[in-house]
C-alpha cells in the first residue's frame, strides 16, 4: 500500500509540476499566464489537501488537469511568424526517378556568429551520384547532449547536410526548457557544409565539431535520402513542433534510418544525444581502425575548418580523417 501512495504522488507531483510549466512557457499573454497557472494550483492544492479521500481527491485534479493537455495539444504549429532570417526560407524538392532538385539549400556567409548574409540556391542532384553519408557530431560541453547533422556525398567536395533545428521567431533565443513546451517549430535546414558547419567551427564559441563516415550502402543511403526529403516537403506542407526529447536533431535522424536498418533497436543514448557516436561506434558503422576514444580525439575537424575558410571546405576537413581514405568520396 505505502509503494502505490508513493507511487501516486509522485504522478501527482509530475503531472502538477508539467501543468504548470504548460502554462507558464506557453505564447499565452503574461496575464493570462499568470491567472491559468494560478488556477491551476489551485485545483492541484484542493486535490492534495482537502481531507476528502480517494475518488474525491482525483474528481478535484483529472478535470483541470485533462483541460491543460486538451489545450497544450490542441496548439498549432505554424509557417507564417517572423522568422530569423537564416531560417525564413524553407527547402523544398521535386523528386524524380533519377535525379533530386533541391531548393532554397542555405549558404550564409558568416562575419560572425550573429552577423551574416542569407544566400540560397537550387541545385540538381544525380540519385546514381550519391554513395557517401557522413555523421557531424557537434559537443556543446554538456556531457549527455549533443548536435548531430547527417551529410550526404555526391562525388568530389558536392554534399548537402540536412540540420534539424528549431524555427526561431525574430528576436527569440533557445531554452532548453522551452523547447519541450511547443515553443518553437522543428525546421530541416538543407545547407551548404561551408554554411552549417562553418558556423560550428570557425565562429561559434564552446563547440567541438568531429566528423564520422558511416559505413552504408549505396542503396541504403539513397533511401534514407529520400525519406529526408520527404520529410522537408512536410514541413512546407504541414509545420511540426520541435521537442527537446522526442523531435529533435538525433530522434528525427534515427526515425530517418531505423526503417531501413536491419534490426533496429531503440537506444536510450538516441534521447542522450551525447553519446551518439560511441553508439555508432558499438554498431560498427564508424571506422573501426581506432579504439573509439582515439578515432573521437583523431576526428574532430575544428581546426582544419579554420585553415579551410571558404575555400575547399568539404576536402579540406575530411582529408586524412580516419575511415575517409577507404570509403567513397
Amino acid at each position: 500500500m505505502k509503494v502505490k501512495i508513493a507511487f501516486a504522488w509522485l504522478a501527482f507531483s509530475l503531472l502538477s509540476c508539467w501543468g504548470v510549466m504548460a502554462i507558464v512557457y506557453s505564447g499565452l499573454p503574461a496575464g493570462a499566464r499568470l491567472a491559468g497557472a494560478a488556477a491551476f494550483i489551485v485545483a492541484a492544492l484542493a486535490g492534495a489537501l482537502l481531507p476528502k479521500k480517494g475518488w474525491w481527491k482525483i474528481a478535484c485534479f483529472t478535470p483541470a488537469f485533462l483541460a491543460v493537455l486538451a489545450w497544450w495539444l490542441a496548439l498549432p504549429p505554424g509557417n507564417s511568424r517572423e522568422w530569423e532570417p537564416d531560417v525564413a526560407r524553407l527547402p523544398y524538392a521535386d523528386v524524380y526517378v533519377s535525379s533530386v532538385t533541391l531548393h532554397n539549400i542555405r549558404n550564409c556567409d558568416y562575419l560572425s556568429e550573429r552577423e551574416y548574409t542569407v544566400r540560397h540556391y537550387d541545385r540538381v542532384y544525380d540519385l546514381g551520384a550519391l554513395k557517401s553519408l557522413d555523421l557531424f557530431f557537434v559537443d556543446w560541453g554538456l556531457p549527455n547532449i549533443a548536435h548531430t547533422m547527417l551529410s550526404f556525398g555526391f562525388g568530389g567536395d558536392n554534399y548537402v547536410v540536412f540540420s534539424i533545428e528549431t524555427r526561431r521567431e525574430k528576436g527569440e533565443e533557445y531554452s532548453s526548457v522551452r523547447g519541450f513546451f511547443k515553443q518553437y517549430e522543428l525546421t530541416y535546414v538543407v545547407a551548404d557544409e561551408r554554411d552549417v558547419v562553418r558556423l560550428r567551427t570557425n565562429y561559434r564559441k564552446g563547440e567541438d565539431v568531429y566528423l564520422y563516415r558511416l559505413t552504408a550502402s549505396p542503396e541504403f543511403i539513397r533511401k534514407v535520402f529520400l525519406d529526408y526529403l520527404g520529410s522537408v516537403n512536410g514541413l512546407k506542407a504541414r509545420p511540426r513542433w520541435y521537442n527537446a526529447l522526442t523531435a529533435n536533431c538525433t530522434t528525427d535522424i534515427w526515425k530517418h534510418i531505423a526503417p531501413f536498418y536491419p534490426g533496429a533497436k531503440f537506444d536510450w543514448r538516441i534521447l542522450a544525444s551525447g553519446h551518439v557516436d560511441e553508439m555508432a561506434y558499438e554498431l560498427g558503422v564508424l571506422d573501426q581502425t581506432f579504439p573509439f576514444r582515439e578515432l573521437k580525439r583523431r576526428s574532430v575537424v575544428n581546426e582544419r575548418g579554420r585553415a579551410a575558410g571558404g575555400r575547399d571546405f568539404p576536402g579540406a576537413i575530411r582529408r586524412g580523417l580516419p575511415g575517409f581514405d577507404r570509403s567513397p568520396q
